[in-house]
């Protein structure tokens, strides 16, 4: 078994602060087992109102987060995973995640594909997409690993082409917007990509009052191995067991039985 480690907490506008969150809650973890960490999204950067005024604090990959966050995984032997805000090439800004492995190089990154333009939101004024490339994934603990962020758990196109690529765990660091119904809608739609792709799915979000909290970890089968609540900061872990998921795909073979695949599509084929 491997043991992976949701840390909820809510980032502010202080890089170093959070950063200095992001350490105490991470030493918790690695003290509870956790050789993964799954930050939310906007770890690096976050404000109630996402606007231009963010464009400042947008860095490179090279940039003083990222490399932060290699220090502290290398410091601690383990794999961590957070969200940034980064420079884009356009003027605008990528919702990014970068996951850094146990010697601190950078393994993965994923930039957010559905931007929130949705219940009030306009994320696409100042953030750019993701391009539509390949799926970067990593290994941890004998799993293959996926990202996606927030907005894109409505779209399960997106867990399915991580699935396809060869993720058997999807992370999901969010900034899960709260109000009436978004927690129910939080925990249902994360329950579902479980369930339907028959693998181990770990959120990690804001803590209220901004976000809605409930940072967990669900099974292949449905089953929450770890809730968070509503708590202001908490870490909460979950030991993911391979055989457990060999057993579900076993009983519940929907990945071999479907009929239909994933394409994306081009801006003027989207509907």
């Amino acid at each position: 078994m491997s043991t992976l480690a949701v840390a909820q907490f809510a980032p502010g506008a202080s890089r170093d602060e959070n950063l200095a969150r992001m350490t105490a809650l991470a030493d918790e973890a690695v003290q509870r087992g956790a050789t993964l960490v799954v930050f939310p999204e906007y770890s690096s950067y976050f404000t109630p109102e996402l606007s231009a005024d963010w464009l400042p604090h947008a860095e490179a990959l090279d940039g003083p987060f990222v490399s932060a966050v290699g220090r502290m995984a290398r410091e601690r032997g383990i794999h961590v995973v957070a969200g940034l805000v980064e420079t884009a090439d356009d003027g605008r800004m990528h919702n990014t995640l970068a996951a850094v492995g146990p010697d601190g190089t950078l393994l993965a990154v994923y930039r957010k594909l559905h931007l929130y333009d949705a219940f009030g939101g306009r994320e696409s004024d100042v953030l750019a997409p993701g391009a539509l490339d390949a799926p970067q994934l990593f290994a941890w603990g004998g799993f293959t690993v996926g990202m996606q962020t927030c907005y894109d758990i409505r779209f399960p196109e997106v867990s399915r082409r991580l699935v396809d690529a060869g993720a058997d765990v999807l992370l999901v660091p969010a900034e899960w917007v709260n109000g009436p119904l978004k927690e129910h809608h939080w925990r249902t739609l994360l329950t579902a990509r479980a369930l339907e792709n028959t693998v181990y799915l770990a959120a990690a979000d804001h803590a209220p009052p901004i976000g809605v909290g409930a940072s967990i970890v669900v099974d292949p089968m449905g089953v929450v191995l770890a809730d968070a609540g509503e708590r202001a900061a908490a870490v909460e872990v979950a030991r993911l067991d391979r055989d457990r998921m060999t057993r579900v795909r076993e009983i519940n073979p929907a990945l071999r039985l479907r009929r239909f695949g994933v394409i994306p599509v081009s801006e003027g084929e989207a509907r």
